[in-house]
């Protein structure tokens, strides 16, 4: 039996904008949560945070780099709700720092690739199956300003193109899926409070999670294949 609830998995959602993404959405829009880290007890104790103030929440085990995790969690979640409405693709890692592509560490640039690119490829691929099922769904996928060509630079090559490809990726999945119901957008959280920043930040995790619960709450007639920061548009 499908549960009347919408149900929204976010990858990486323990700690940072994650976390903040996976509140708002409880918090503010009534949605269950499944919060998810790479550690089960840490997922269960990061959901039973939003248990405790009395929002609809559970954790599971979910590292991106592990077809078979990804594959878990999903049937997991179509099993035990009946539905799987929203997908956030935050999980991400930022290893290389300055790193010019010319003098790669291409061990650097692997482990980035399967994180970034191809973690959230998986959950994707293993998530749509489940949204079909109601002709509905939301994936936003967690970008970075880094990864636009306007903004393309030198240094973190591999965080950078990672990114890119994860635009693609969104262009891609959202020209094929709208028929389906399925919207599917990317947002840049600009510099945001997290590990990831190296001090760089000028706003909270809270502060950016609006405009990722706005994008995964969008109405039937919402944009789709665009990049946002906050609820605003940016060019690719």
């Amino acid at each position: 039996m499908t549960d009347l609830q919408r149900v929204a998995v976010v990858t990486g959602s323990n700690r940072g904008l994650g976390r903040a993404i996976a509140r708002n959405l409880a918090e503010r829009h009534g949605l269950h949560v499944v919060i998810t880290a790479r550690s089960e007890e840490t997922a269960n104790r990061a959901a039973q945070e939003l248990i405790d103030d009395g929002l609809k929440a559970s954790g599971h085990q979910l590292d991106v780099t592990d077809p078979a995790s990804v594959a878990r969690l999903m049937a997991d979640v179509g099993y035990k709700h009946g539905r799987l409405d929203v997908l956030i693709n935050n999980a991400g890692i930022a290893i290389d720092r300055g790193q010019a592509a010319y003098a790669a560490d291409m061990e650097k640039v692997r482990a980035t690739l399967d994180a970034n690119i191809m973690g959230a490829w998986r959950c994707c691929t293993a998530a749509i199956p489940e949204m079909k099922k109601n002709r509905y769904g939301r994936i936003v996928n967690v970008t970075s300003h880094m990864a636009t060509f306007a903004q393309m630079g030198t240094g973190s090559v591999a965080y950078r193109v990672s990114k890119a490809g994860l635009n693609a990726l969104t262009c891609i999945l959202a020209a094929e899926l709208a028929e389906h119901g399925i919207l599917v957008n990317a947002a840049s959280p600009g510099k945001v409070d997290t590990r990831l920043a190296y001090g760089k930040a000028d706003q909270s995790p809270e502060q950016a999670a609006d405009g990722f619960a706005w994008l995964a709450t969008l109405p039937d007639d919402g944009p789709t294949g665009q990049l946002f920061y906050g609820k605003h548009p940016l060019p690719w």
